[in-house]
């Protein structure tokens, strides 16, 4: 979160992306940083022990929402 409102500051469009475990600790942080409305993108949890096709997966489905995140 922190890189993605430093990003935000200097003008270039971002999102966060992380699994769905961190929803609460990235609106904390976005908050503290002073952007409760930095974009994030959220995917399903776990990603440390997913198998390649998993992650190739979890990207392919988050590909949207990243677009839609760095466009709208």
């Amino acid at each position: 979160m922190h890189d993605t409102v430093w990003f935000e500051i200097q003008g270039i469009p971002s999102v966060s992306v992380a699994s769905e475990e961190f929803v609460d600790a990235a609106d904390v942080q976005a908050t503290a940083l002073g952007m409760k409305t930095a974009k994030a993108v959220f995917v399903d949890h776990p990603i440390q022990d997913a198998t390649d096709d998993e992650m190739r997966q979890k990207a392919d489905d988050a590909v949207q929402s990243i677009l839609d995140a760095l466009t709208k």
